[in-house]
C-alpha cells in the first residue's frame, strides 16, 4: 500500500539554519534544566510535609505483629514524640527512651533507632516500608532475620 499523504510532516531545511539550530539547542537546554530542579521541588515540599504530619502531635502504638504474633501490649502506656531535628523520645510514665528517626519520601521508608532502648522499643530500631498512611496513621512493615513485623501507629 502506498502513502497518499503528500503533506511534509517536518521541514528539515529549517534545520540546516544556524539561527533555528541555535534556538532548539536552547530550548532543549532549558527544558532538560528545569525538569529535575522541578522534580527536586516537589521531593522537597512532600518531605516538609512528611515531617510535618510526624512532628506535629504525639504517636502511640496500636498493633505489633512479630513473626505473626501480636505483641501490641507490650508498647501499652508508650508515647512517641518526634521531632524536627531527627530526635524521638518513648515516654512510658517517667521511663524515656532516646532516639533518631529519618523519613525517606523517594523509598516510603521511615528509619527509627533506639540504641540504648531495652524490649519492646529495640524492636522498632528498622528500616521500616510505609504501607498505608493518612495524617493520623501509619502502617508500615519491616523484614528482620527473614520474619516480617507489622507496626501502625495512631495519632493521640
Amino acid at each position: 500500500m502506498l502513502l497518499t499523504n503528500t503533506v511534509k510532516f517536518t521541514n528539515f531545511e529549517l534545520l540546516e539554519d544556524p539561527l533555528m539550530k541555535k534556538q532548539i539547542f536552547i530550548s532543549l537546554l532549558l527544558i532538560a534544566g528545569i525538569s529535575p530542579s522541578c522534580k527536586k521541588y516537589i521531593q522537597q515540599q512532600q518531605q516538609n510535609a512528611l515531617e510535618s504530619v510526624i512532628t506535629n502531635g504525639t504517636w502511640i502504638v496500636t498493633r505489633y505483629v512479630e513473626n505473626g504474633s501480636d505483641i501490641t501490649p507490650s508498647f501499652s502506656g508508650y508515647v512517641f514524640k518526634f521531632n524536627s531535628d531527627g530526635t524521638v523520645t518513648g515516654t512510658k510514665a517517667s521511663n524515656v527512651d532516646n532516639g533518631t528517626w529519618s523519613g525517606n519520601v523517594s523509598n516510603k521508608t521511615i528509619t527509627s533507632d533506639f540504641p540504648s532502648a531495652a524490649t519492646p522499643i529495640d524492636k522498632l530500631n528498622a528500616v521500616w516500608k510505609i504501607t498505608d498512611s493518612y495524617v493520623d496513621s501509619v502502617a508500615a512493615s519491616t523484614t528482620i532475620n527473614a520474619n516480617t513485623n507489622i507496626l501502625n501507629l495512631h495519632k493521640q
